[in-house]
């Protein structure tokens, strides 16, 4: 699913012009030489000087409802929002254009908008974080005088989990420059330290602090950071392979899947993602398709973390060779079938799987009524209708919300 990197490359995208210019002029007077010494730094060239100016939270929050909007149709929302659901990781209840905009204004620090290419900063943004939020924004700015972050985001466009694994190459490489431009005052370097780059990883991921995240579902929280944290770790793994070429290599060479980003040896080794075939579920001709797309390996770790617990997320889901899924619903929007694969990596994996996704739809529905259950096939109704749950090989399929069968 792509809710997350395609809101979070829309806040990137644009942002309003403010006006509070002796603020502005005080410490965008920083910039210039922040982004030489993350040229330095990176080896990438700056090609010129970054404008930066500051904004109000209450115009970051006015802006992100207009441009969600603009740029994003109801059905798409709805449709977005409806697969969160049919998935269970999110309430029944959930508004997730809302929900999104309040998160993005409350983490809001600064932002570089890479089609004006101008950086802005927060009013709010505490003085001794200000030099630091420089420092990542700007290494945005850098990317995208090299390589067009605008095209390039557009680029994962045909994947969902292949768009998030680009957010996490853009956010990673920033926060890892970020990190870099720190710890050398103290006479360090990311370079030379794995523990450090554990520990600036860590950092990154906040808490405490933002009231929106903390009561957000566990899959907005997560997905939110993992570009920052997996990323970071992931751009480290590049460098060390690479070097300075690094920094050009994953913007040249994007990762296809979250899977590459969490484990950077399958990028090395180019291990691609498969798309196993959904299961039919010989639906009336009155159902068309909604919305469909991949889950990668981040995906599956959130919803069996959710529903099992982190131990079996970090067990299983890494066997995780590819996945898709697709909502088809009525005209008036009766009903909705979730169709969904998993393909793992043996049968092993995949039994591990149809378990632990056994569990998840006994706790995502209020009601689960079984008919018939074998240790490989699981039939019953739900909340939402009938459901079919099996296993054939390596591969896990579900159809859920299925009509009453006809006789």
């Amino acid at each position: 699913m792509r809710v997350n990197a395609a809101i979070l490359a829309l806040l990137l995208a644009c942002v309003p012009a403010s006006a509070d210019s002796l603020r502005a002029s005080e410490l965008c007077g920083m910039a210039g030489r922040i982004a030489a010494e993350l040229a330095t730094i990176s080896g990438l060239k700056l090609h010129h000087p970054v404008p930066c100016d500051f904004i109000t939270k209450e115009k970051v929050n006015e802006f992100l409802k207009k441009r969600v909007k603009d740029t994003t149709s109801p059905e798409e929302i709805r449709a977005e929002e409806l697969t969160l659901k049919k998935f269970g990781l999110v309430p029944p209840d959930f508004n997730l254009a809302d929900t999104t905009v309040d998160l993005l204004t409350e983490q809001a620090a600064a932002f570089y908008d890479y089609d004006k290419k101008k950086l802005f900063v927060t009013e709010t943004t505490a003085p001794d974080t200000q030099e630091t939020v420089l420092a990542h924004e700007l290494s945005h700015a850098i990317a995208d005088q090299n390589f067009n972050l605008s095209h390039f985001i557009r680029q994962g466009g045909k994947s969902d989990d292949g768009s998030t694994a680009r957010l996490a190459v853009m956010e990673g490489q920033a926060t890892w420059l970020m990190s870099e431009y720190l710890v050398r005052r103290q006479g360090q370097s990311l370079r030379t330290s794995p523990k450090l780059v554990e520990m600036m990883s860590r950092l990154s991921q906040g808490g405490g602090q933002y009231p929106v995240f903390d009561q957000a579902p566990l899959y907005l929280r997560l997905t939110l950071v993992f570009p920052y944290t997996a990323g970071m770790v992931f751009q480290n793994a590049v460098i060390a392979r690479d070097g300075d070429a690094g920094f050009a290599e994953v913007f040249r060479h994007a990762p296809a899947s979250t899977q590459q980003i969490i484990h950077p040896q399958k990028y090395f080794d180019h291990v691609q993602p498969t798309l196993p075939d959904l299961p039919d579920p010989h639906l009336p001709s009155a159902y068309k398709s909604l919305v469909g797309g991949t889950l990668g390996e981040l995906d599956e770790a959130v919803l069996l973390e959710q529903f099992t617990d982190k131990a079996h997320a970090d067990d299983i889901a890494p066997h995780l060779r590819g996945s898709t899924f697709e909502l088809r619903e009525t005209k008036k929007h009766e009903r909705a079938v979730l169709l969904y694969a998993a393909e793992w990596d043996s049968e092993d994996a995949a039994r591990d799987y149809f378990d632990a996704y056994r569990q998840a739809m006994a706790k995502k529905w209020k009601k689960m009524e079984i008919t018939a259950e074998t240790p490989d096939t699981l039939t019953g109704t739900g909340d939402d209708g009938r459901f079919e749950l099996r296993r054939k090989g390596a591969v896990v399929t579900s159809m859920e919300g299925l009509p009453p069968a006809v006789n």
